[in-house]
């Protein structure tokens, strides 16, 4: 894992691989372990890099106050430290709300998205009820019992062989830093930024994704100009982990028309 520092925050990642850049941003409770499979598939052709956002992983923790730009404009710093922009950003679930943050901030930086199984903000794709909810029911569980592992998550059990990565993210998800990103996507509404997208765009959906459902998938590519909708079936919201040999397929084959 290498670490850099932004505006004072250590900030790790992961890296590998040579090749057009790639860069995945990890939904929320996780880390940048989350794209195990995609760097470990990937690596063979393109430079793939996995951060651990502020607060998750490897990286410092968030202070008071941090708020949704902040992290995209994190993302932005690191993007620029490693002088390989413009670059693909690849982002799941919360992800995706951080990268349509900072490409209302930070245009430039992209040459490609990938938002996979994600939202334009809780509030934006589900509305303040669902969202308002959710968030109630974060921040209502006790201290010692949160298990990011959420009902929805997955069509049907965890997969069996990433069930120890899960663990592992689960034992280092820090509370605070957690209810920090999810408040930010519960409030945000970013659904104005999907009409402004000008780089190539790929959607990945699972069909039984209940987290985010393809009413949203379809929103997605209603409103982004050009954006083509892949979708993986009998696949829930961690598409990635789920089914990773078709996200693979499907990245891989965007990347190899878009990266470069």
């Amino acid at each position: 894992m290498d670490v850099v520092e932004i505006d004072g925050l250590r900030i790790a990642f992961r890296r590998a691989g040579n090749g057009p850049a790639v860069v995945f941003v990890h939904g929320g409770a996780e880390d940048g372990r989350a794209w195990t499979p995609q760097l470990d598939a990937l690596s063979d052709e393109f430079t793939v890099i996995a951060w651990d956002e502020p607060g998750a992983g490897g990286s410092g923790d968030v202070p008071e106050g941090f708020a949704l730009s902040d992290y995209a404009d994190h993302l932005a710093g690191l993007i620029r430290a490693l002088d390989i922009s413009p670059w693909t950003l690849v982002g799941l679930s919360w992800g995706v709300t951080v990268i349509l943050e900072l490409y209302r901030r930070h245009p430039a930086v992209a040459r490609s998205l990938v938002l996979a199984d994600g939202y334009a903000g809780w509030r934006g794709s589900l509305g303040p009820d669902e969202a308002d909810a959710r968030l109630a029911g974060l921040r209502d569980q006790p201290d010692d019992s949160f298990d990011p592992i959420l009902p929805g998550l997955f069509a049907g059990p965890p997969p069996a062989e990433f069930v120890p990565l899960l663990e592992a993210m689960s034992a280092d998800v820090r509370r605070h830093s957690m209810l920090t990103a999810l408040t930010a996507m519960a409030h945000a509404d970013l659904t104005d930024v999907l009409g402004t997208i000008q780089v190539p765009t790929q959607l990945i959906w699972g069909t039984l994704d209940v987290r985010s459902p393809l009413s949203v998938a379809h929103e997605f590519e209603r409103l982004i100009p050009g954006a083509d909708l892949a979708v993986i079936p009998d696949c829930g919201h961690v598409s990635n982990l789920e089914a990773p040999q078709a996200f693979n397929d499907i990245l891989r084959s965007f990347l190899r028309r878009h990266a470069t």
